[in-house]
């Protein structure tokens, strides 16, 4: 996969050259995820993306991804990818899935496939696809698709850490599991980035306000009296 540093650096010598400009000094950005109520709890995957307001943007760089499926769990459970990118969807178990999202992002259904096959699927549109497995509803995951390629995602401490970030106006977009889109559409704000370092501070999501428990891709429960066959 490629990480957020090396698309940048691709990303942002294509927005030079494509305008025909003299590469400016770049900034590293950071921000912190708001810890817990009580500071014990995990905190929930998280990213945060900049999307240029003055220059056009050139088409992000596109790459092949992988989300694994095996011990019926999806690996990675979070992937950043840019808008165009196809992601794979291998199938490692020894039985059979069936993967499908039904959110904004991008909407499809893999159907039932087999044990050592994989199928894909192309990430057209910007937004967020929640994954899950038609037969198994433990099964999630998230793929966020984006056009901009300065993005961070939080790690283990909630830190964000964004490399290389040409100097501009912004528009900070933030993303946080459990929370629903209008409460992150409120914490949506511009910023100025200059040539030195930049804080944007604490990002505070509030709490979880999304199920747990989500549907089967007919929009229906899962049967709570039906285990799957494999």
């Amino acid at each position: 996969m490629i990480n957020s540093r090396v698309a940048t650096t691709i990303f942002y010598s294509l927005l030079l050259s494509g305008l025909g400009c003299t590469p400016a000094i770049a900034a590293n950005v950071t921000a912190h995820l708001a810890a817990t109520r009580n500071g014990k709890e995990r905190k929930p995957p998280a990213v945060i993306w900049l999307k240029p307001l003055q220059a056009t943007m050139p088409d992000a760089p596109i790459a092949r991804y992988s989300m694994l499926q095996k011990d019926k769990s999806f690996s990675p459970h979070l992937l950043v990818v840019p808008v165009g990118s196809t992601v794979v969807f291998p199938n490692a178990d020894p039985f059979f899935h069936n993967v499908f999202s039904l959110f904004d992002g991008r909407r499809f259904d893999l159907g039932l496939y087999e044990a050592g096959s994989a199928r894909s699927i192309v990430f057209s549109r910007e937004g967020v696809s929640y994954i899950f497995c038609n037969i198994h509803p433990d099964m999630s995951a998230v793929v966020l698709s984006l056009t901009t390629p300065f993005f961070s995602v939080a790690d283990g401490n909630g830190m964000f850490r964004l490399h290389d970030v040409p100097e501009g106006n912004y528009e900070l977009h933030i993303w946080v599991e459990g929370r629903r889109d209008d409460a992150l559409n409120h914490l949506t704000r511009r910023v100025h980035v200059n040539a030195g370092p930049l804080d944007l501070g604490e990002i505070q999501p509030g709490p979880q306000d999304l199920p747990a428990v989500h549907l089967n891709k007919f929009g229906h429960p899962y049967p709570e009296d039906q285990k799957p066959a494999y």
